[in-house]
C-alpha cells in the first residue's frame, strides 16, 4: 500500500493550496495517480470549497475526494489553527477512502458539520469514528464533501477499502474524589448527592470539598472550563469506564446546586473530574498501545481527530498529542483536524465525546 500526506499554507483560501497539498502527498507516497484523497481545508474555504475540490481531483487524477472544512487541520509535520491551509492524504495500491453507500458492522469514517449532527445517524449501523467539524460556538460556515462535491446533508460516512484498522478515544479527564450517587435533581440542576457510605450532601458542597482535596483553587470562582462529570448508569458501569462526559455550566452557592449541560437521572453515578495535561498524555499513551494491540500489525498511516480546546490551546502553543504519537511511529503519515465533538465507538454504541482525541491506525488488509 502506498500512502502520503501533504500540508500547504497561504494567506488566502486558494485552490492552489489544495493542489500543493495533494502533490506533496503524492510525492511522499511515490504515486502519480491516487485511488482517493482525504482533503481537509481551513474554515475560510467553507463558503466556497468547490474550486479547491476540483484542484485536488485534478492533481490526484481521481474524483474520489472526501473531507471537510474545520477550524484547524493537522498532519504529522505541522498543524494550522489560524490562516488558510489545506491538508491531504492520498492512497494507492488497492487502498481507498470512499463514500459508504451501504452501512454495516464496519469502521466508518464519519464527518459532520455542527448543524448536521444528530443521534439518529450516530446510532445507525456501523462503528463510527471521526469528528464534528465546528468551532466552540457551532456557528459559521462548515462544509463536508465526498465524490469531489459538497454534501447537502452536511455529514458523510466513508468506508476504508483495502484497509484494516483499529480506533480508540482518549480524553483528558483526571477523576477527583470517590464515586457518588445522584439523589435529587431539578431539570439541569444537580441538588443532592451521596457517597459510598450513603451520606447525603448538596452537590455544591460535594464539588467544593473535592476541589479542596485535589488542591484546585476556587477562590475566584469554580473553574467550570476545567471541571466535568464522568457519568454512568451504575457504580459498576462507572468502574468499567462505561461513562459519558458531562459539562458543568454553572453553580449556585446560595441554592447549593450545580447546573449541568444536560438533564440527569436520580440513581445515576458519577465522579467529579478535572481536565489535566498529565492525565491527557497518560490516557493517549494507553490508547496508542490499545489501538496497536488491536491492529496486530505495523500501521501504515493514522487519522487523528482532536478537540479544538485540546491541541495547542491545551498544551501552551504546541500539540503534545502529535508529538507523543510521533515518538511511537516516527515518520508515519498522519492527518486530521481540530473540531467540536469527537466521535468514537464504545461497547454501548457510537458516542460523541469532548476534550478528547480519537485515534485510528490503519494498514493494508490481508
Amino acid at each position: 500500500m502506498k500512502v502520503g500526506t501533504g500540508l500547504a499554507q497561504g494567506r488566502h483560501p486558494t485552490a492552489e493550496l489544495a493542489t500543493q497539498a495533494v502533490k506533496q502527498a503524492l510525492d511522499q507516497a511515490g504515486l502519480e495517480i491516487a485511488n482517493s484523497v482525504l482533503l481537509f481545508l481551513s474554515e475560510d474555504f467553507a463558503p466556497a470549497p468547490q474550486a479547491a475540490l476540483r484542484a485536488a481531483a485534478v492533481a490526484a487524477s481521481t474524483t474520489q475526494v472526501s473531507g471537510c472544512s474545520a477550524p484547524g487541520i493537522l498532519t504529522q509535520d505541522d498543524w494550522v489553527l489560524d490562516g488558510s491551509a489545506a491538508a491531504a492524504l492520498v492512497l494507492g495500491d488497492g487502498a481507498a477512502i470512499v463514500p459508504a453507500k451501504e452501512l454495516g458492522d464496519r469502521l466508518l469514517l464519519t464527518l459532520a458539520a455542527p448543524n448536521a449532527f444528530n443521534s439518529t445517524w450516530l446510532a445507525a449501523p456501523g462503528q463510527r469514528f471521526g469528528s464534528v467539524a465546528g468551532d466552540a460556538t457551532g456557528l459559521g460556515a462548515f462544509s463536508v464533501w465526498e465524490d469531489g462535491k459538497g454534501v447537502l446533508s452536511s455529514h458523510c460516512d466513508l468506508r476504508l477499502d483495502g484497509l484494516k484498522g483499529a480506533v480508540a478515544m482518549a480524553h483528558a479527564l483526571q477523576p477527583i474524589g470517590a464515586p457518588q450517587r445522584i439523589e435529587r435533581v431539578d431539570q439541569h440542576d444537580l441538588q443532592v448527592v451521596s457517597g459510598l457510605a450513603g451520606l447525603q450532601q448538596s452537590a455544591w458542597a460535594s464539588l467544593v470539598i473535592e476541589l479542596d482535596h485535589a488542591g484546585i483553587s476556587h477562590d475566584t470562582g469554580i473553574p467550570f472550563h476545567r471541571v466535568m462529570l464522568m457519568l454512568a448508569d451504575s457504580e459498576v458501569a462507572l468502574a468499567r469506564d462505561e461513562y459519558q462526559m458531562m459539562a458543568i455550566i454553572g453553580a449556585d452557592a446560595h441554592a447549593q446546586t450545580v447546573m449541568l449541560a444536560q438533564e440527569v437521572t436520580p440513581g445515576s453515578w458519577f465522579v467529579w473530574a478535572i481536565l489535566d495535561r498529565k492525565a491527557a498524555q497518560q490516557r493517549l499513551a494507553a490508547t496508542i498501545a490499545s489501538v496497536e494491540d488491536n491492529l496486530h500489525d505495523q500501521p501504515a498511516f493514522g487519522l487523528m481527530f482532536s478537540c479544538l480546546a485540546r491541541g495547542p490551546h491545551f498544551y501552551d502553543g504546541v500539540d503534545d498529542d502529535i508529538a507523543l504519537l510521533k515518538r511511537y511511529y516516527p515518520g508515519m503519515p498522519l492527518i486530521g483536524f481540530y473540531g467540536n465533538g469527537e466521535i468514537a465507538p464504545t461497547p454501548g454504541g457510537n458516542a460523541l465525546w469532548q476534550h478528547s482525541v480519537v485515534l485510528g491506525l490503519f494498514t493494508a488488509e490481508n
